[in-house]
């Protein structure tokens, strides 16, 4: 779209925004004939479906549930004619994973990446005053080349399969609210703010990009009264006496961007802002000058029915069970989330690491998934003829996360990739050019990561020099010596554990994955694997090697609910390592976090000599 925005939609003086999300109909296109045969204009036997919302858990039979390939859905929607003279654009959160949208038959937007928003202008093809329709061709194939990564094999049937190299399940749709909107002619396409500490308060360096020439104010508001006001589209606002935004006792004030011709107001944008600084330094993560350690949860975009659909309620629900815990922090594991949470960890005071879809990146060991993924060859994932269009769509992906997230307060860390094959020799080549898109296109220059595999180690991996503190996924106790062994796991663990405290040079770490598969119903004393016993003694190996190393800044388990997976040998119908149940009641083991968290004071280690 010509003038392209991620600024997430609000109704203002100048703007209008109406909600397309309902029942739409829905059809499967298996042959990929529906262009060929006109769908664009007329699904012919469609069946109803929500949006927003997965449409795999919604069936009774396995062929539609794991459907692979085409499928198209479609709704009318009206356009009132009072728009008339402004721009009309229709804005989707995400489409899993790419996405044709056509109005009136006409296309008029294509995009590629299931976890970001984009949107059509659609001013010069809409009827106004009279209902439009809107068609979308969705596809959910994977491939090496996009993000997350896998393959999509065909079965003697003739059905297409998909065989990810991730683990969780790829659900697909139309999976965050569809807005359609009213925009000024010339308006604010962007935004951003970068916040500084002073004494008697803060001072925040804004920039505001428009599409036109007028003049541009920007207000900000304490409730209803006005304590900053700057002219122009770059400036200092300066506000006397800050509240801060902090853990768990978050402050937002109201930003008022206009852009004006004399007393007339050309355009309007509302957001909320919270005023922090967030750093790394001397081995610790510093939130407004003060140590803070990270707790809380790797999670996913997942629930019962829905799937990955937004689900305001679930959300609400995530968020009351992480108070009860005593987290302060999560990873959106293992995509960029819908912009609603990231809202409500402005409105709450969490801390978000903000994960781009980079997983998958790995093609045979620890998959689970597909017999044939593993094919023996030993070449790199980042040597293949694939990657320089992975790198591409690697960048595109990036770039649009930060642009999104950049302003908000929650988000305190950009997660680059997670769990790559980052011993081989290209990984050098494909790592720089993202950390350093990152740095460039973040104007907080906020600190960056990538979740470090088992495998990867001190001494062997590739990637970690470019990382500003340390992320590691480590199951000492899980996937390696488990159940009895787990007295050598802590032995092996405090070895490697020693190796990095080498190569650190002043970084810290957090843990970004730890966890143990238990299914809710198992009780056994004395304790064995998948028992919520074993899980506990699990955790307290675990926590017992953090608490020995200053440098750990932080523990994220994985993962805070259960959540589904392609079926596989390795999985009871998922993933089970949640501290709560994929119905979001607590396992043990959340009375154990509760214990540990809410008794660790927030700069736990804050004064620790690091090394």
């Amino acid at each position: 779209m010509e003038n392209k925005s991620l600024l997430y939609p609000c109704a203002s003086a100048a703007r209008r925004v109406i909600s397309l999300d309902g029942m739409w109909r829905f059809e499967f296109d298996p042959e990929s004939n529906g262009m060929d045969a006109g769908w664009g204009v007329g699904l012919p036997k469609p069946i109803s479906m929500p949006v927003p919302a997965s449409f795999c858990d919604f069936f009774t039979d396995k062929e539609s549930r794991e459907y692979c390939g085409d499928f198209w859905y479609e709704t009318d929607f009206f356009v009132p004619g009072e728009w008339s003279g402004k721009d009309v654009a229709i804005r989707f959160g995400s489409v899993t994973h790419r996405a044709r949208v056509f109005v009136n038959g006409v296309e008029v937007a294509n995009h590629e990446g299931g976890f970001l928003p984009f949107d059509a202008n659609v001013t010069e093809i809409v009827r106004y005053n009279q209902y439009n329709k809107l068609t979308v061709l969705a596809n959910n194939e994977l491939n090496e080349y996009m993000l997350p990564a896998g393959q999509t094999n065909t079965l003697s049937n003739g059905k297409k399969v998909a065989a990810p190299y991730f683990d969780f399940y790829n659900y697909a749709g139309i999976h965050r609210p569809v807005k359609l909107l009213a925009l000024p002619k010339e308006r604010v396409l962007d935004f951003e703010v970068t916040h500084r500490l002073v004494d008697g308060g803060a001072e925040v360096d804004y920039t505001v990009t428009t599409n036109g020439s007028h003049d541009v104010t920007v207000e900000v508001l304490d409730g209803t009264t006005k304590v900053a006001e700057a002219s122009g589209k770059t400036g200092t606002l300066k506000i006397t006496n800050a509240k801060l935004w902090n853990v768990h006792a978050a402050y937002l004030y109201n930003f008022v961007i206009r852009i004006t011709d004399g007393h007339a107001v050309i355009d309007e944008y509302f957001d909320k802002i919270g005023i922090r600084t967030f750093e790394v330094k001397d081995g610790h993560f510093l939130l407004n000058g003060k140590p803070v350690y990270l707790r809380g949860f790797g999670k996913h975009e997942d629930s019962d029915i829905r799937g990955r659909g937004l689900d305001l309620a679930t959300v609400k629900r995530d968020y009351e069970l992480m108070k009860w815990i005593g987290a302060n922090c999560f990873r959106t594991s293992h995509y960029p989330y819908a912009e609603e949470l990231y809202q409500m960890a402005d409105e709450e005071g969490f801390l978000i690491i903000d994960e781009v879809p980079a997983v998958g990146f790995m093609q045979s060991t620890m998959n689970f998934l597909a017999a044939n993924q593993g094919n023996g060859k030993k070449v790199g994932y980042f040597e293949k003829e694939t990657t320089p269009k992975l790198l591409e769509n690697h960048k595109a992906a990036l770039t649009d996360m930060i642009t999104r997230d950049k302003n908000h307060a929650s988000v305190i860390a950009w997660s680059i990739l997670n769990e790559p094959q980052c011993t081989s020799e290209g990984t050098e080549a494909y790592f720089k050019p993202l950390f350093d898109l990152a740095h460039e296109l973040d104007p907080q220059k906020r600190p960056r990561t990538y979740a470090i595999v088992m495998m990867s180690l001190p001494n062997n991996s590739k990637g970690q020099q470019f990382a500003d503190f340390i992320s590691l996924n480590r199951y000492y106790g899980w996937y390696v010596m488990g159940g009895m062994c787990i007295v050598d796991a802590e032995t092996a663990f405090r070895k490697e554990m020693d190796g990095w405290a080498q190569v650190l040079n002043g970084r810290p770490m957090i843990f970004t994955e730890y966890g143990a598969d238990t299914m809710p119903s198992e009780h056994k004393l004395p304790s064995v694997m998948w028992s919520q016993e074993y899980q506990n003694e699990y955790l307290d190996m675990n926590h017992n090697v953090f608490d020995s190393y200053g440098f750990v800044q932080g523990e994220l388990v994985w993962n805070f609910a259960d959540f589904q997976t392609t079926e596989g040998i390795m999985r009871a119908n998922g993933n089970k390592k949640g501290i709560f149940t994929r119905q979001r009641q607590p396992k043990d083991a959340a009375f154990h976090f509760r214990a540990r968290w809410t008794g660790l004071p927030v700069d736990y280690k804050g004064d620790t000599a690091q090394f």
